[in-house]
């Protein structure tokens, strides 16, 4: 008579086989509308600015549009516009820039619609600094360009280059000035940027040169 059968004991699965899950990526979660929670894609994607925080908010396309005025909805949100514009018969030389007094060869200017002044800002290791501008040498150095009276304030910025001789100046989203800034803070090596961080600048701004058009008489964002 054979004593009680047990059954056979399968070996122990390898424990690294149950930390797998925790060394595997997670899928990351998808980018979304900050005001409906719907998922954004390349093509329905924008920008707000939210005019009290100071800062910037994805939204979907629908939403976007709901803000593309002044004073839309309680004036909080506004739409960035998409419009780029260069003004080929306003110019700028080394003495203009000198009077703007920025350490650096790339600048963006806004007017910042509730305080009711024009702000300053430059890209650096430490991200957008920031350059209180005197209104008379914005008046003096910009102020009278078609693109300085286009501005809209708060979504839209001057973004001006200084290189090779040569300054450029265009009429921008704003959110693409502080993509910029990401991209150089990213990039930045040493004193003056590094070689990457100056191929990343110029193709930035073969893509801005690419997209501006002239200015017409009745564009408005």
């Amino acid at each position: 008579m054979t004593g009680p059968q047990t059954a056979p004991t399968r070996p122990a699965p390898p424990a690294h086989r149950g930390l797998r899950r925790f060394r595997a990526p997670r899928p990351q979660a998808p980018e979304r509308c900050e005001l409906c929670s719907a998922v954004l894609a390349e093509h329905n994607h924008r920008h707000l600015v939210d005019t009290k925080k100071r800062a910037l908010a994805c939204a979907c396309t629908p939403c976007a549009l709901l803000f593309d005025r002044p004073g839309a909805g309680t004036g909080q949100f506004r739409t960035v516009p998409d419009r780029y514009l260069v003004d080929t018969g306003h110019t700028l030389d080394d003495a203009a820039w000198e009077q703007l007094q920025i350490p650096v060869g790339v600048a963006f200017f806004l007017r910042n619609a509730d305080l009711d002044r024009l702000v300053a800002l430059y890209p650096s290791p430490a991200g957008a600094t920031e350059s209180e501008l005197d209104p008379s040498t914005w008046q003096t150095v910009v102020g009278a360009s078609r693109l300085a009276q286009l501005l809209a304030p708060d979504v839209e910025a001057l973004l001006v280059r200084r290189t090779e001789g040569r300054i450029e100046c265009y009429l921008v989203p704003v959110d693409i000035c502080y993509e910029l800034v990401g991209r150089m803070r990213l990039l930045w090596q040493g004193f003056d940027g590094g070689p990457q961080a100056r191929t990343a600048l110029a193709d930035f701004f073969t893509q801005v040169a690419r997209r501006a058009r002239p200015p017409k008489e009745d564009t408005r964002p």
